[in-house]
């Protein structure tokens, strides 16, 4: 189980890059503030996480990319089981319907590992789903990266996002096999990276990194269909080549979204109107090359990679507004997740 402590904070990080392995905080359920209590570093870098239960999920993002699964015993972390080989560098993990899944940004796919009763993986992956395609970027989409993979909001269907296909991949996971429903396209040379769902399940919003924009769709999940409808800048100026969007999240209430910009080192603050976002304001993100930003407890919090913290914000229920609180340190960050 969890610490006795109340809530915690798990920090991902690049352990070839000095970071220390999988932190874990606990969190000021007052003001947010994040107090490190110990790190594990038997993974290499354990560059995303996710939390179910007393487990934690992390994989590690290396050429021989592979998941690892956690029991939080109060605040340590005992190994369930050696990491389980996936693809080629693993950027991001999630759970659905007893099963562990990576986008793995090197070799282009899906894997799907089972989980047994206890939460412990299984010793291997029950199915690849390879993507295919490529974009107009030579350096970036010369082929197919998926970025990540998560469950909709109804738990029936498992959708990818794909960075160097410029396309969602609606797909349904069948005794164990990934099988592709639907591929949605998305503009050319986007380079979408990372989706969030309203909370009222009829919409999605995927964050592009190659043009920093939000691209809104509708979200049918009785027939399983994406559809783009409009794009909305997450910059107030025209693009730059030193704008790379990161991270987004929507409130739990549906009335704001916010991202993070690498390179601008930018937090933005869009509103919700109807079928489109509208950009509202920018503020620095409290440190360099924010890689994530995570929700919880009314506070935004951000994996500022290169400067090595994260860094927390209140945030104003009315307006959306985010004010500093503070950071801690965790050097090559990469993500935060609480449980």
């Amino acid at each position: 189980m969890a610490g006795g402590g109340g809530l915690r904070a798990y920090i991902g990080s690049f352990t070839t890059a000095g970071g220390r392995g999988i932190l874990t905080a606990a969190v000021d359920p007052d003001g947010g503030a994040l107090t490190v209590l110990g790190a594990h570093d038997g993974l290499p870098d354990p560059s995303w996480l996710a939390v179910s239960g007393d487990m934690l999920y992390a994989v590690s993002e290396r050429p021989d990319g592979a998941v690892a699964a956690y029991r939080r015993d109060g605040d340590r972390l005992e190994p369930a089981g050696p990491p389980v080989p996936v693809g080629d560098g693993p950027t991001h993990v999630s759970l659905h319907a007893g099963h562990l899944l990576t986008a793995d940004y090197g070799s282009g796919g899906v894997t799907a590992v089972p989980l047994r009763a206890e939460g412990a993986p299984a010793e291997n992956a029950s199915d690849v789903l390879r993507h295919r395609g490529s974009g107009p970027d030579p350096e970036r989409q010369e082929g197919p990266h998926a970025h990540q993979v998560q469950s909709d909001p109804s738990g029936r269907w498992v959708v990818s996002v794909d960075l160097g296909t410029d396309s969602v991949r609606v797909c349904a996971l069948q005794d164990g096999s990934v099988r592709l429903h639907r591929e949605t396209p998305l503009p050319a040379g986007s380079g979408p990276r990372h989706l969030a769902f309203h909370p009222d399940g009829d919409r999605a919003y995927v964050l592009n990194e190659l043009t920093p924009t939000v691209t809104v769709c509708r979200w049918d999940a009785g027939a399983g269909i994406l559809e783009p409808v409009t794009e909305a800048p997450v910059l107030p100026q025209a693009p730059t080549d030193d704008a790379y969007p990161s991270g987004i999240v929507v409130s739990s209430d549906g009335r704001f979204v916010w991202t993070a910009t690498r390179g601008q080192d930018l937090l933005s603050v869009l509103t919700v109107e109807d079928d489109g976002l509208r950009l509202m304001t920018t503020v620095p993100c409290g440190g360099v090359w924010p890689r994530a930003i995570a929700l919880s407890e009314g506070f935004l919090y951000i994996a500022n990679e290169r400067s090595g913290d994260v860094t927390w914000f209140a945030l104003d229920r009315e307006t959306g507004l985010p004010r500093r609180g503070g950071s801690v340190e965790a050097p090559a960050a990469s993500c935060v997740v609480f449980g």
